[in-house]
């Protein structure tokens, strides 16, 4: 490895070490996903929540080229508030690493780069996934085919209510992903408890997903990754039909506009948040708290249950 490859912080690679939980965390949503100067705040909180439920939390980023896991706070709020950082999927890291860029990691790539590291569970928001229309478009994203062949267990809210959520579960399907719903047998929707889609799958508590953990790595046939799948309460979610009368307008303007590719998604988000008066923004929050706070938990019992990972 070059000196700019891959830099880890002393407390995440000593946890790694040690086989002690550790959880990682992308960066886009800090860069991409909220709103200044809520993002950062909120990036803060998140690293805070993991701890506070036993696990070293390890936001990945890239500094001048250098990818970083385990930012510490000045490279945080670099992130959070510097113009020009590029959201950073797997495909670019190369790119960007040569250039001595500075970006956001997304699910893609930060699932990529904590798996490198043996890290075993990341929390996010949502997954991306197949948008409407892919038919025309084959817009899909990354994420999708990297969590295919990345052995991982992802938290999260299931995949975004502005993508189609069952194009989504079958290409999950196909790369050989599974799905759990954590106390459900629903997919979640993101802003939506409920994405409309079944699941075959379900646990109840953090023990049960660590014990999926321990057999998948028993059996040592698994190369891609495990998607825990964590609803809001129906009480905390998005206003259903307010969210179907949002997302139908900001569909339109993606087409008025010409908004294509990774643009589609910070559009629709911004257009959530002014259209909702933050009340999307809220729900967001809320979900990457959720999720981890139970990435922790899930990494924690995975310990316990498990013990260090071999070197």
């Amino acid at each position: 490895m070059t000196e700019r490859a891959i830099r880890c912080r002393d407390e995440v690679a000593a946890a790694i070490a040690a086989g002690a939980p550790v959880v990682a965390l992308e960066s886009t949503i800090v860069s991409h996903g909220l709103p200044r100067p809520e993002n950062l705040t909120v990036a803060r909180r998140i690293e805070q929540v993991v701890r506070e439920h036993g696990a070293v939390p390890a936001t990945i980023g890239m500094i001048g080229g250098t990818l970083v896991v385990g930012l510490d706070d000045a490279e945080l709020t670099h992130l959070a508030t510097a113009e020009g950082v590029t959201k950073l999927s797997v495909r670019d890291l190369a790119v960007a690493a040569a250039a001595r860029a500075d970006g956001a990691t997304t699910v893609a790539s930060t699932s990529a780069v904590a798996a490198r590291l043996g890290i075993t569970v990341f929390a996010t928001g949502g997954l991306g996934g197949v948008h409407r229309d892919a038919q025309q478009t084959y817009d899909e994203s990354a994420d999708l085919t990297t969590l295919g062949q990345t052995p991982i267990t992802v938290v999260c809210a299931g995949v975004k209510s502005i993508l189609d959520v069952g194009a989504t579960l079958e290409r999950l399907e196909t790369l050989g992903v599974s799905v759990v719903g954590y106390g459900t047998r629903r997919f979640p929707g993101f802003y939506l408890t409920d994405g409309g889609f079944d699941l075959d799958w379900s646990a109840s508590s953090p023990a049960e997903l660590a014990a999926i953990m321990a057999a998948r790595r028993a059996q040592d046939l698994h190369r891609a990754a495990l998607v825990v799948a964590n609803p809001l309460p129906e009480s905390e979610q998005l206003d259903p039909a307010l969210h179907d009368e949002v997302l139908t307008e900001g569909l339109a303007g993606l087409e008025r506009d010409n908004v294509v590719g990774k643009a589609v998604t910070p559009y629709l988000l911004a257009h959530f948040h002014e259209r909702t008066q933050g009340a999307s923004l809220a729900v967001n929050v809320e979900i990457i708290l959720r999720n981890a706070a139970l990435a922790a938990q899930i990494a924690t019992a995975y310990h316990t249950a498990a013990g260090p990972s071999p070197a």
